[in-house]
């Protein structure tokens, strides 16, 4: 048995024992939450629209990465066993329905930003056996890693591809020191994704990759008929990641 193999068995046996511990005493479970503040933003349902006009090329999107996973101390682990909160990927993997075939041929060959779309009907949050993935009232789908006992069902509920296992301790693969010491790092044999930046809305600020777009990411209520993502929604086409699926999408892509 090769030394990989070996990493993967014992970090598997952890999540196991984790997951027979947990399921004990899952119906004493509580999802967890951030602590209200008056300063901070409020919405019924968040959601975000990416202008994709905006951007001319994959390079465009780098602040945007490079924002998200310095906010959040994202560790770059080497390999197919990366972390991504944000990250590129094509037009025919990223929109997989049958869109429409008369698109132009740029947006066909582009580059398209991917990240946790915080659906109204979360699938993530129906198969968490305890409820360290849990909606908030505004529509974010958040998650409690001292919850998270590691078993991927979230992994495996999710049809966006958008959550990451750590295989191998994160901390050891960020910057001395973090990026970002006012957010916690996270421990290996938990699962992590993107929150739409639950923790900068508490205070105030707009998400890490909104502020680095310069206006190509508009962010806000999507029951406010007089929010930035209303209007631009109402007067643009978009499109949403399979939508089949009526898990109805928190991110919209203007193309």
């Amino acid at each position: 048995m090769n030394n990989s193999r070996r990493h993967f068995l014992k970090v598997a046996g952890i999540s196991a024992c984790a997951l027979s511990a947990g399921l004990a005493g899952v119906a004493q479970a509580q999802a967890g939450s951030y602590e209200p503040n008056a300063q901070g933003l409020k919405a019924k349902r968040w959601a975000m629209v990416i202008d994709t006009r905006k951007f001319t090329s994959a390079e465009d999107y780098k602040p945007l990465i490079e924002a998200c996973h310095k906010a959040h101390n994202v560790p770059d682990v080497p390999g197919n066993q990366n972390i991504k909160w944000m990250w590129l990927d094509k037009y025919d993997r990223v929109f997989t329905d049958d869109m429409n075939a008369q698109l132009p041929e740029k947006f066909k060959k582009g580059m398209f930003p991917l990240l946790c779309n915080h659906c109204t009907n979360p699938p993530c949050v129906r198969v968490c056996p305890t409820q360290a993935t849990y909606k908030m009232a505004d529509g974010i789908v958040a998650m409690d890693y001292h919850r998270c006992i590691g078993c991927r069902f979230c992994m495996a509920g999710c049809p966006y591809g958008a959550r990451s296992f750590n295989f191998v301790d994160p901390r050891k693969h960020l910057a001395d020191p973090v990026p970002n010491p006012a957010y916690p790092t996270r421990m290996i044999g938990v699962v992590e994704k993107c929150t739409f930046c639950a923790e900068r809305l508490a205070k105030g600020q707009l998400p890490a990759c909104v502020e680095a777009s310069n206006g190509a990411v508009l962010f806000g209520d999507l029951e406010d008929p007089n929010s930035v993502v209303r209007k631009a929604l109402a007067e643009n086409f978009s499109i949403r990641r399979k939508p089949s699926l009526g898990t109805q999408p928190g991110v919209y892509y203007l193309i």
